[in-house]
């Protein structure tokens, strides 16, 4: 028979009290990229059957700027909060599961600060 109070039987197995962020974040960021997706796909199609000068000029627009960085910046956040629970989930070892959470967090914020200084670029040479 166990005597202990609920508390005591599961200290140490509860909450961290970050999940309930961590989700919300994932989910906000998943629906924000289904309206943000129509400037990718607009640019796309731009980058791949308008001429050069065409696209840049629709990516000059500041509507069109904002929506592009917006979306950089919503994807790489997104992807790197999907694949950090894919890590927790499947690597035991407490070592290697930070050293991963760590490389990928800091790998998708070079990406992402790839994209948005191609965006910028582009923005400032045309």
């Amino acid at each position: 028979m166990d005597y202990r109070s609920p508390l005591a039987r599961v200290r140490g197995l509860g909450s961290a009290k970050a999940g309930t962020s961590h989700w919300w974040m994932q989910r906000v960021t998943a629906v924000a990229l289904i309206p943000l997706s129509y400037w990718l796909i607009t640019f796309l199609e731009l980058s791949f059957h308008a001429p050069y000068q065409q696209t840049v000029a629709w990516l000059t627009s500041p509507v069109n700027t904002v929506g592009i960085i917006a979306w950089v910046l919503a994807v790489f956040y997104h992807a790197a909060l999907g694949l950090q629970v894919v890590i927790e989930d499947y690597i035991a070892a407490e070592g290697i599961k930070i050293v991963a959470v760590w490389t990928v967090n800091l790998s998708f914020l070079v990406l992402a600060l790839a994209a948005l200084i191609a965006v910028f670029r582009i923005l400032l040479i045309g």
